[in-house]
């Protein structure tokens, strides 16, 4: 939260969150507008066709947007926008004073225009003021206030439009806030152009194709944009189903409607800030499953659950007096919490994994397919209704689909169910103490070497290094079966002796000084195998042979605790009999960097059995 207080994260979070509330003051405005206010007849296909003019824009601008937002500096794209927000409201103003249908609906397409542009940068922006280590925190205050904004954008637009001379206080209301928000966004420092000699494709086509196949070349971003995406999908069915879910199932009024979608908000915020404090700066992709999981139960239960209210109309008083309505009404609440522990770690991740020069070109790409879902989920709602269908039938039919999803994409990128695992076991088996981490270079290539000792020791690493790392495994352990389809997506570089498989280990140190000049991570265990009695072995030559082909620094690093626990082989043999140990202290110790001429194995060896040894 002390983002909130820095002039870095401040200006632009007010900027984002103001125009996300008067966008949605404007649209909820104009909803009541068209209901009650300017027609009667066809207002359900005008609110319709008002929802498919605001999000056609991200299908024809997303593409440039993001193009844009890689050529130009950021903040002055960002005071641009906003000035033409205040022509766009101006303009919204005109069309609410001359009643005029055709007006209101031009002005919400320019709005969506306007959302199409400053999406790319809202994600973008991020990384170039926050370190890595912040980027949890600080997609996890955007949520959690895109969200609230929407809230309350839409309470106080329903609110003014519901009065009987709506005009001026609604157009006081979008101008005053456009104003406010050009002024906050003149406080956000520069970020600079990312690729300046970028040259613009205009053509929606060829720009969209391109900016799809530079988020397609990089399967971890496609299938997270994906369930980016779906997670849109999943929010909207549900959340578009509450004011007929309230009015059909608990005979609410509108003010039961209303408490829905506050809980709804709230618990994306909510779950937001509950993943920022699990992930405790790391980007946390185990937390994903976890959020998935969470999302299909809630689904489920509010689909099977019995909700009667025997009340002719319920109140939110009434409501809060009835057991069944009361947990619709907190299954409601818990199921956004789980949404936004599955969405902030996927944007944290594009993020995160995305060379800065793609970043919002990936995110304009991102954009597309958000618009595409929450679209196919309208129509695939429509369709589920005409095929006799009801609400709860709906919920039940898309949360099995999120099963089905989930499985898809972390099978895809078996990151999600590596880190769960290792998330969980950090928080069930162990309680793990992590010293000196920042020792670990935020970006480049470096070689992490480690003292070994149980077949865990990656896991443990893994869970607590900030950043991703290449693995170098013994082959056999690699190639265990269904482990492996794992152990290749993560990344891990399989290795063999001299005498097993010479083939084998030149193809492993072509592996690892590649990945070291693609300035990547690298960990090995220089011991070359687990200890059998818990002290550091003779180090192997092989850490010198990488070293001399690709010259980088050495991160030395030492794990204490673990031996005697169920991993190791503190009996002969790892993993007999049942586990013990429950909730063990153990510690990741790390060291000053070791220059790569320096690296020589006595060193090493000494400074690791250093580390070990601190209390």
């Amino acid at each position: 939260m002390n983002l909130l207080s820095q002039r870095r994260f401040l200006p632009y979070f007010l900027t984002q969150f103001l125009g996300a509330f008067n966008d949605n003051v404007f649209k909820n405005a104009l909803v009541i507008i068209l209901t009650y206010k300017i027609v009667s007849e066809h207002s359900s296909i005008l609110v319709n066709l008002a929802a498919v003019i605001f999000i056609l824009p991200f299908f024809l601008f997303s593409p440039l947007s993001g193009q844009l937002a890689d050529k130009y500096e950021k903040t002055l794209l960002i005071r641009r926008i906003k000035w033409v927000e205040i022509g766009i409201m101006s303009l919204g103003v005109i069309g609410l004073w001359l009643n005029s249908i055709p007006a209101l609906l031009v002005v919400l397409f320019l709005m969506g225009s306007q959302s199409a542009f400053f999406g790319p940068i809202k994600f973008s922006i991020l990384p170039q003021h926050l370190s890595r280590s912040e980027l949890m925190g600080g997609n996890a205050l955007v949520e959690a206030g895109t969200f609230l904004a929407i809230l309350f954008g839409t309470i106080l637009g329903g609110l003014l439009a519901g009065l009987d001379s709506y005009i001026l206080p609604v157009s006081i209301a979008i101008l005053s806030f456009s104003v406010i928000g050009l002024i906050v966004c003149h406080f956000i420092p520069p970020a600079q152009a990312e690729k300046p000699d970028l040259v613009i494709d205009r053509n929606p086509i060829t720009s969209g194709k391109q900016i799809f196949s530079t988020l397609a070349s990089n399967q971890s971003n496609l299938y997270t944009a994906f369930g980016i995406s779906w997670f849109w999908f999943f929010g909207a069915t549900f959340l578009t189903q509450i004011p007929n879910f309230s009015r059909e199932y608990l005979n609410g009024d509108p003010y039961v409607a209303t408490m829905f979608m506050a809980m709804f908000s709230i618990g994306i915020g909510l779950g937001s800030f509950i993943s920022s404090k699990l992930s405790r700066g790391r980007v946390e992709l185990g937390l994903v499953p976890i959020g998935a999981f969470g999302m299909t139960i809630c689904g489920l239960y509010l689909g099977l659950m019995d909700i009667s209210s025997n009340q002719a109309t319920t109140t939110i008083a009434d409501m809060l007096r009835n057991f069944s309505t009361l947990k619709a009404l907190l299954f409601f609440l818990l199921l956004a919490v789980f949404g936004g522990l599955y969405i902030v770690p996927m944007y944290a991740h594009i993020q995160s994994n995305t060379p800065s020069e793609y970043l919002s070109r990936n995110i304009a790409a991102n954009n597309i397919l958000n618009a595409l879902l929450m679209v196919i989920a309208g129509i695939f709602a429509i369709i589920c209704f005409s095929l006799g269908n009801t609400i709860q039938s709906l919920f039940v039919i898309v949360a099995i689909m999120n099963t089905v999803i989930g499985l898809f994409i972390f099978r895809r990128v078996p990151e999600y169910t590596l880190q769960m695992g290792a998330w969980l076991l950090m928080h069930t088996i162990y309680r793990i103490g992590k010293h000196d981490l920042h020792h670990i270079p935020k970006e480049g290539a470096a070689v992490l070497a480690c003292n070994h000792v149980s077949f865990v020791d990656p896991v443990v690493i893994g869970a607590v290094c900030p950043r991703p790392m290449r693995f170098v495994m013994y082959h056999k352990i690699y190639n265990m079966p269904v482990a492996k389809h794992f152990f290749q997506n993560a990344g891990a570089i399989p290795i063999a002796p001299q005498k097993e498989d010479p083939q084998l280990l030149q193809q492993a140190y072509d592996s690892i000084a590649q990945a070291l000049e693609n300035g990547e991570l690298v960990c090995i265990f220089p011991e070359g195998g687990l200890t059998p009695d818990g002290e550091l072995q003779e180090l192997k030559p092989g850490i010198e042979r990488i070293l001399d082909r690709t010259p980088v620094q050495v991160i030395p690093m030492a794990l204490s605790g673990l031996w005697g626990t169920w991993f190791t082989r503190v009996k002969g043999r790892a993993m007999k009999g049942w586990p013990r140990h429950w909730m063990k202290r153990i510690d990741v110790f790390t060291g000053e960097p070791i220059q790569p001429e320096d690296a020589k194995l006595p060193l090493l060896s000494q400074r690791i059995l250093a580390l070990r040894k601190q209390p």
